[in-house]
């Protein structure tokens, strides 16, 4: 077992890039998880990676020892996973990433009822809003919203859930209300951008059909949530799902524009690997997210 508890260190150390980061993914220690690495090459007697002070990256037989490596971790995974359908008290740890908004919102409140249902499941949360390989990074599940990514990965819809643009009444007392959506390129729009960011630009949905934007501003940011507050701020215009800002329209705190030619929709669903489908924890976990989800969005 201490071998196996090495290998699964020494591949998420490979995959995330440090020692540091590997070891906390496994919510182990930097001394530790460097100890574990250390125990490896010894018993290999081998260099699994070249240290300098600013980098760690494997060798060439670390690499090559990484490939093997994943697929005995994956395959012992997987062997678990196998077993748990035959159990009536399912075990392991689900690793879920979501965009900060959803995960705060939605995601976040409903893990403590799955756990307190399955006390032996631990959840691992990990919120961001850049896009995550999730093969690479070791996750089960993803929540998404906007359009599913081009991939292998299984998809289950949750919604589709309505968009809304808004400002704060001081910038629309400063700036002017747009009238229609061409009115937007004069102003300044607040823009989720990171690397691969499909929110280059803005699509609202008019008689005419889907009418694409180009739209610009001074702000841009890869948290959604910063270009909230910036909104609030009464530094632009937002794009932002509605359940998201929902709290905000109601206090009057940000005023929804254009509302007969709204944002297009965003499709909020859960993408996950095809070699979880036997894994009893992560099915359950769907599922319930699923349906909590649904209920919060039905119910705000």
């Amino acid at each position: 077992m201490p071998y196996l508890e090495s290998l699964k260190v020494f591949v998420r150390v490979v995959e995330l890039g440090s020692i540091t980061a590997g070891g906390r993914d496994l919510r182990l220690t930097p001394a530790v998880a460097s100890n574990r690495i250390k125990e490896l090459e010894r018993r290999l007697d081998v260099r699994l990676f070249n240290r300098t002070t600013r980098k760690l990256t494997p060798t060439e037989v670390g690499h090559a020892f990484y490939d093997h490596a994943r697929l005995v971790v994956q395959s012992l995974e997987n062997a678990e996973a196998a077993i748990s359908d035959f159990s009536r008290h399912p075990h392991g740890t689900v690793h879920v990433t979501a965009p900060l908004g959803v995960g705060k919102r939605l995601v976040a409140p409903l893990i403590p009822e799955f756990v307190d249902a399955y006390p032996e499941v631990s959840v691992r949360l990990r919120l961001s809003d850049r896009k995550v390989d999730l093969l690479e990074d070791g996750l089960d599940v993803a929540l998404f919203v906007g359009r599913p990514p081009d991939s292998t990965l299984k998809l289950r819809k949750i919604m589709d859930t309505p968009r809304v643009l808004c400002a704060a009444p001081a910038y629309l007392a400063k700036r002017g209300v747009p009238q229609t959506p061409d009115d937007l390129l004069r102003h300044n729009c607040l823009l989720l951008r990171f690397p691969r960011s499909p929110e280059w630009f803005w699509t609202l949905t008019t008689a005419r059909g889907p009418m694409r934007l180009d739209v610009s501003g001074s702000y841009d940011s890869d948290d959604g949530d910063v270009l909230t507050l910036w909104a609030l701020a009464g530094r632009g215009v937002i794009n932002k799902p509605r359940f998201e800002i929902a709290e905000h329209l109601k206090s009057g705190a940000l005023v929804e524009i254009l509302p007969e030619t709204p944002p297009e929709p965003s499709l909020f669903g859960c993408l996950y690997p095809h070699r979880r489908l036997q894994d009893n924890k992560v099915r359950l976990f769907i599922d319930f997210l699923l349906a909590g989800c649904r209920k919060q969005l039905a119910n705000p």
